[in-house]
């Protein structure tokens, strides 16, 4: 029994190890009163926080804060580090989540494109969403936020990207709302729980 005991122990030491971990803060400078979170807030109205942060620090893992609730509205995307003000977003927090880091192969050279350059240049266009997960079947090409894939006849059907430049976000439904994951450049099938299941795209950094 002890060993058991012993074993789930160290996969809950684990598992709070991998969690991540954001402070916010009232007041610039890390001042203020201050909020630790490691799990999402939809509404931040709910703990008496909302509208509230100034300055954040994030200790591990990257954090979307976005103005409405829900995850809804503008939203900015911080990775580890010290925030000490939040120019142009000072008190308008009203909701925060961990983002999921997506994984592939970083350094995509576009060697296999099954397009023209459509007027993007050698390099193709900073994101491509594809209905097969290995990067084949319907595509399409996207330079800037979509808030619903409705809009291009493309919603719930992507399995697969490639991300050229920056850092964009898949979510589950529109308006950027629901499962997220975050991929920056490479070749990405889609995982579990997103394949099929695609509605918003949206370029975070």
């Amino acid at each position: 029994m002890k060993p058991l005991l012993a074993a789930l122990a160290l996969l809950a030491s684990i598992n709070h190890a991998a969690a991540g971990e954001i402070s916010l803060f009232t007041d610039a400078d890390y001042r203020g009163r201050p909020l630790t979170l490691r799990e999402p807030v939809m509404n931040l109205d709910r703990i008496g926080f909302n509208d509230r942060a100034s300055s954040a620090i994030v200790r591990s893992g990257t954090w979307e804060i976005c103005e409405h609730k829900d995850f809804g509205g503008r939203c900015i995307v911080l990775g580890p580090g010290e925030y000490r003000m939040f120019d142009g977003f000072n008190d308008q927090a009203s909701s925060v989540r961990e983002l999921e880091r997506g994984r592939g192969r970083d350094g995509y050279r576009d060697r296999d494109r099954r397009h023209d350059d459509g007027g993007w240049g050698r390099r193709g266009p900073p994101v491509e969403l594809f209905a097969d997960r290995r990067f084949g079947g319907e595509g399409i090409m996207l330079a800037s936020d979509v808030h619903s894939l409705r809009s291009r006849n493309f919603n719930d059907r992507a399995g697969s990207m490639i991300v050229r430049e920056g850092e964009w976000q898949v979510c589950e439904h529109d308006d950027y709302r629901g499962r997220c994951v975050v991929y920056g450049p490479g070749r990405h099938p889609l995982p579990r729980g997103l394949d099929g299941m695609v509605s918003s795209v949206r370029r975070v950094r």
